[in-house]
Formats: C-alpha cells, sequence, structure tokens
C-alpha cells in the first residue's frame, strides 16, 4: 500500500534518484577528458621550451618542468590506450587519470616557483570532469587528495626552499576552492542525471502516445487528414485515400489542392468563418457521401486543423444492420407466434376441403391453401435467420458432397440431372455448418432455376482455390440476369421480383454465410446470367484451431 505524501513532499517533490551514467556515454567521457589531458600536455612542453623566462624557470627547472610534461603527456597516451581497450573498468581509469593529474600538477607547481605559480587551479579542471563523469561523493575523496598533495607541496617548500608562510592561507583558498568544485559538480551532475533520466522518460510517453495515436488514425475506418496553415497534408489515413481516391506519398508532403481541390476550397472557406464545415457532400473522384468536418489545431510551431471524412455509406449501412436486427428479432417473436395459428387455418381448410362439393368454394378453399402455404414458407425463411448464431462448422469435400447435392435437388425437382454442370478444380475442403450450406445452396439454385432456360448445362457449379489459398464456389445460369438497378437491393431483406417469392432467400443466404466466415458477392456473366461467387474462410491453423 502507497503511503500517502507529506505537506512538504507535496511543495517540494523530491528529483529522481540520478542513475551512473549509460557505459557507452561513460567511455565517450573518458575519451573527451583524455583529449583535454592530450591538449594539456602539450601546452605545458611548448610553454617549458619557449616561455620558461615568463614562468621564472632556471636552467635546472626547466629541464625537470619539461620533463615531467613529457611523462604527464605519456601516462595520458597510456590512459587514451586503455580507454580504446576498455580494460579496466572505466572507474578504475578515472582513478589513475585524476591520481596522474593531481601528482604531476603538483610537481610541476614545485618547480615553477610554489603556488604562487598559480598552476594549482589546473586542478579545479580536473575535479570538475571527475565530478561530472563519476557523479558519486567520490568526487570529495579526489578534492581531499589534491587538497593533501597542494598542502604537502607548500609545506615542503617552506622547509625547504623557505617559502612564505603567509601563503598557506592562499594554499587553503585554492584547498576550499576544490572541495566547492567538486561537491558543486558532484551536486550539478546528480540534477543533470535525474533531468536527462526524466526527459528521457517524457520521451518514451510522448514516443508512445504518438505511436498509439499513429495506429489509431490507421486504423479509423473514416478518412483522417492533418492539414497546416499552408494547406499541406501533414498526415492522412487509409481511409482518406479510400474516400478521395487518392494514393498519398510516403516520402513527400502533397497539398490539399493537389489530392482533392474541393476540399482545398472548403477549407479556406472554413478559415474565413469556422461556423462552416459540417457539409455532407459527394466526393467527386469515388462518388461516395461524406460528411466533412474541420477540427482546428492551435499549438506551438504549429496552426492547421484536422479534416476528418465521414463515410455516410458506411454509417447508414450501420444504421442499416441496427434496425435490420432489431426487425429480425420483432419478425421472429411475430412468426412464433403466427405459426400455431397459421397451421390451424391450413388444417382446417383441408378438412373443408375434402367434404365441399361446389366448385366455387373448392376454389375459395385452393386459395386459402396457397396463401397459408406462401405464409408458412416465410416463417419458416424468418425462422431459418435465428439458426445463424449457431454454426457449427465441420469439414465439407466439395467434390464428394456437391454431386450429392444435385441429384437430391433434382430428385426434389423432378429435373434431369443434365441440367447441372458441376465442375471442381483440385482440392475444394471447406469448414462451414453442413446445414447452412444446404440452405444457401438450395437458395442459390432454385433461383438460378426459376431464371434458367431449364436446358443441358444451364446452370453450373464451378468450386476452385484461389491464389490466396482461399476456396470458392460460383452458382450460375443463364438467364437474364439481374437487373442494373436491382443490384444494390439484391440482398436486402423482403426485395424479390417473383410474386411468388418471399424476398428473403438471398439474404438469408448472406446472413448464413457471415455467420461461417464467408463472403457472397454478386457479378454478371459473360452470357448475360447471373453468377453468385461464394469466397469461404481460410483453412484453420491445425496448432490452435483459428483461421489463417
Amino acid at each position: 500500500m502507497r503511503d500517502n505524501p507529506s505537506p512538504f513532499t507535496r511543495l517540494f517533490p523530491v528529483l529522481p534518484t540520478a542513475e551512473p551514467l549509460s557505459p557507452e556515454s561513460l567511455w565517450r567521457s573518458l575519451r573527451f577528458y583524455n583529449l583535454y589531458r592530450l591538449i594539456l600536455g602539450g601546452l605545458l612542453m611548448f610553454m617549458a621550451t619557449l616561455f620558461s623566462v615568463a614562468l621564472s624557470l632556471n636552467i635546472g627547472e626547466q629541464t625537470t618542468f619539461f620533463w615531467i610534461s613529457v611523462g604527464y603527456s605519456a601516462l595520458t597516451v597510456v590512459s587514451v590506450v586503455a580507454v580504446m581497450l576498455r580494460k579496466p573498468r572505466p572507474g578504475w581509469q578515472l582513478a589513475f587519470q585524476v591520481i596522474s593529474d593531481i601528482a604531476c600538477i603538483t610537481l610541476l607547481i614545485y618547480f615553477s616557483g610554489g603556488i604562487q605559480s598559480n598552476l594549482g587551479m589546473l586542478l579545479l579542471v580536473s575535479l570538475t570532469f571527475a565530478g561530472l563523469i563519476s557523479r558519486g561523493r567520490i568526487t570529495l575523496l579526489y578534492a581531499a587528495l589534491a587538497s593533501i598533495a597542494i598542502l604537502l607541496e607548500h609545506s615542503y617548500a617552506a622547509l625547504v626552499r623557505e617559502a612564505s608562510a603567509g601563503q598557506f592561507v592562499q594554499a587553503g583558498i585554492l584547498c576550499m576552492a576544490y572541495f566547492a568544485v567538486a561537491w558543486l559538480a558532484h551536486t550539478l551532475s546528480k540534477y543533470a542525471m535525474a533531468s536527462e533520466k526524466l526527459a528521457f522518460m517524457r520521451g518514451v510517453d510522448l514516443s508512445n502516445m504518438a505511436e498509439a495515436n499513429r495506429l489509431m488514425i490507421q486504423d479509423m475506418p473514416d478518412g483522417v487528414l492533418v492539414v497546416d496553415e499552408r494547406g499541406l497534408v501533414r498526415q492522412s489515413n487509409p481511409g482518406a485515400e479510400r474516400l478521395l481516391g487518392y494514393v498519398f506519398p510516403k516520402s513527400a508532403q502533397v497539398s490539399l489542392a493537389v489530392c482533392s481541390p474541393l476540399l482545398e476550397a472548403m477549407y479556406a472557406a472554413w478559415r474565413q468563418n469556422k461556423a462552416l464545415g459540417h457539409e455532407v457532400l459527394r466526393l467527386p473522384v469515388t462518388k461516395q457521401l461524406a460528411r466533412v468536418r474541420f477540427l482546428s489545431v492551435e499549438r506551438q510551431g504549429f496552426w492547421g486543423a484536422v479534416v476528418v471524412l465521414e463515410d455516410m455509406q458506411r454509417a447508414q449501412e450501420q444504421a442499416r444492420q441496427v434496425k435490420l436486427a432489431a426487425l429480425g428479432r420483432l419478425t421472429a417473436n411475430i412468426a412464433h407466434e403466427v405459426r400455431n395459428p397459421l397451421s390451424s387455418i391450413s388444417y382446417a381448410a383441408e378438412l373443408l376441403k375434402e367434404t365441399a362439393q361446389d366448385p366455387a368454394k373448392l376454389r375459395l378453399l385452393q386459395i386459402i391453401l396457397d396463401n397459408t402455404s406462401r405464409l408458412n414458407r416465410i416463417v419458416q425463411d424468418v425462422m431459418q435467420i435465428n439458426r445463424r448464431d449457431r454454426a457449427q462448422a465441420e469439414q465439407i469435400d466439395l467434390a464428394l458432397r456437391l454431386p450429392e447435392f444435385i441429384g437430391t435437388l433434382c430428385q426434389v425437382e423432378d429435373l434431369p440431372r443434365e441440367v447441372f454442370a458441376l465442375e471442381v478444380k483440385g482440392e475444394c475442403v471447406i469448414h462451414f455448418d453442413r446445414g447452412h450450406f444446404e440452405q444457401v445452396l438450395w437458395n442459390l439454385c432454385r433461383n438460378g432455376l426459376r431464371y434458367s432456360k431449364k436446358m443441358a448445362g444451364s446452370v453450373r457449379l464451378l468450386a476452385a482455390t484461389g491464389e490466396d489459398g482461399r476456396v470458392w464456389l460460383e452458382v450460375k445460369d443463364d438467364g437474364p440476369g439481374v437487373a442494373t438497378e436491382a443490384i444494390l437491393k439484391l440482398f436486402e431483406p423482403f426485395h424479390t421480383t417473383d410474386a411468388r417469392g418471399t424476398g428473403l432467400g438471398l439474404y438469408i443466404a448472406r446472413e448464413l454465410c457471415e455467420a461461417n466466415g464467408a463472403r457472397i458477392d454478386y457479378s454478371q456473366w459473360e452470357h448475360e446470367g447471373a453468377c453468385f461467387r461464394i469466397t469461404f474462410a481460410a483453412k484453420p491453423n491445425p496448432e490452435n484451431g483459428e483461421v489463417q
């Protein structure tokens, strides 16, 4: 259980604890430190050679100063090689380099006149590097070593060279500066590391959020365009490409006027009057109906809008599906209630027909029987709709099942076998509910027979496997086909061109196909006949039973 934060913590939040540098960053920092040491060693040798008078060095001190500078440069070269080899560990290398700086610079101070040469200031830079690289309290240890070295140097100089005792104050101030710089470098490095860690976490959060937004935009069925103040499309999704009929290039920005001049004109009008921008229009290229909305974007460094293209046809289709679902439940309940009275009426009419002798009465009773039979077919079709949710898929080999089905259909309809032409190419095995499959095939074949010429080969069944591995089955007839204006309403319920039909056959066929993961489509045959194609679901994965 998390403790409640204190008022002090809420007012002054604690920064995240600083973590050490990553290995790669640590080695890179050591390389920069050694680069500084190489430059310093070269400058010291150069000064010992040309500016010995300015440093108040005699001949012996000049030679010693030069060779100490050479030795310091040699130790720096060794450190450079060790960093390149990355052996030993970075902590040991940093300690070796800082101690080398303390020892060599202390010797240079002694041989250049003591504390008054001000060469001790060079250790401030070394301690600063050590504090920034190590980012720990060990920097105070290095400051203590540097202070001890400076104090011992001046004490030895006071004993041997009779250096001024008053310069101990200058040495003490320099030692305090070492500790101050070391602590300041340690503190600043800790805060820098905490800020770096916080910035990295915020960057990860922003990156994840941007990726989530991108995936959400890409997956939206509606079209989305992000447009800047110049009218350039910064971002788009597949829905916008589908509605506009324009493929946006991946590597270049496109002007809104190029992909859709109509949207560009609406965008310009919307910028003048924000009340505009909710019009429903038909897009020029794809002729699809869409609602256009503009959402203002005003942020630092960006001003523009998000253009949302709402697919009205999809919205209407969803509304239609909702209405059909409600209608299906209502009609199913009504059909269930109507079935029993309808059976009683039919049975009573059969009894009256057996005893009636008057031809007029017989004709009226036959009308009653015909209409009750038609109503009974409608009730059965409506009841079939409720079976779609009880699909139990099984493996069906079309090469074996289709001949049996055609034979049964010919016996029921009293038709010669030659009316049907069957062709199964290759291995065609599907996974479909057997009862649903027979119901769909029965509806399609009876429709084909109704409008065909009923000659040899009038109804053709062709099964094959497509390039994507999905099995498809076509049912064709040599009839007049479907009128162009009726194609859009072909699978709607209660739509029929036959006075004797119920208008539910194709609708039920589509519903049963969707319940089994299949798709049914209509296309005009080259011989002016109708062609219905069922594309079945892919084979299930044998490991987990899921569809591939």
